[in-house]
């Protein structure tokens, strides 16, 4: 017999289990992601868990992607300016935001949850973040301003997707840091250390640490603007 809740909403069935799941896990954490518990979140049975995903590994990596196309649409929704320094660290303020929303999440994104049952199997085609469509759409935002930034001439020249791949690293082991409050002495982690730490990274790259800190000083007047 057919769920009638199936019915209730617009929103397809496997979007309302991702997002009963993202739910779940910002509000209980990973250990409430079960089959049974989701499926009372969005009011089906357990077996619609089963037959839209396959099982939990499934529907995480479902829930992974839409992560990482939540953080694609916050970096779509940062402005692009003249300034690739001032951009990029834009992008890391709003990936900061994005990830203080929904912790969980964010450890689920970058393969920080430590459940076995969140991991399929090796031999499984399933794949978490590098390898997904949904986070290269959101990398990609990075990458054009780090290829801006090496054609500005504020930087050596070098590959702009090694250079895209270093402060994807110094943003997200910062985040981490700061989620698991390893900075909880500092009053202000993001001018202490975060900003401190991406000017550091761009003068190491060539940039004038004068035109990094300005850049990275006025990134952060604008996010702070817009809340």
């Amino acid at each position: 017999m057919k769920d009638m809740s199936e019915d209730s909403t617009t929103e397809s069935v496997p979007a309302r289990l991702v997002r009963a799941t993202i739910g779940l896990l910002a509000e209980q954490g990973p250990s409430a992601i079960k089959a049974r518990t989701v499926a009372a979140a969005t009011g089906l049975s357990t077996m619609v868990v089963y037959s839209h995903f396959g099982g939990i590994p499934e529907l995480v990596r479902a829930v992974v992607d839409e992560g990482f196309n939540d953080l694609d649409r916050a970096f779509s929704e940062t402005p692009t300016t003249a300034d690739p320094v001032a951009d990029l660290f834009a992008m890391a303020l709003s990936c900061r935001r994005v990830a203080r929303q929904n912790p969980h999440l964010y450890d689920l994104m970058f393969g920080l949850s430590t459940r076995a049952t969140y991991r399929p199997m090796g031999e499984s085609d399933i794949r978490f973040s590098g390898r997904s469509h949904a986070f290269r759409d959101a990398f990609a935002h990075m990458l054009e301003a780090c290829v801006r930034l090496a054609n500005s001439g504020r930087i050596e020249p070098q590959d702009p997707e090694v250079v895209a791949a270093q402060l994807w690293s110094y943003v997200h082991g910062y985040i981490t840091l700061e989620l698991a409050e390893h900075f909880v002495a500092f009053d202000d982690p993001v001018v202490q250390v975060m900003m401190p730490t991406g000017v550091n990274l761009v003068v190491g790259l060539g940039d004038r640490r004068d035109r990094a800190l300005a850049s990275h000083e006025s990134a952060l007047r604008v996010s702070h603007s817009r809340g």
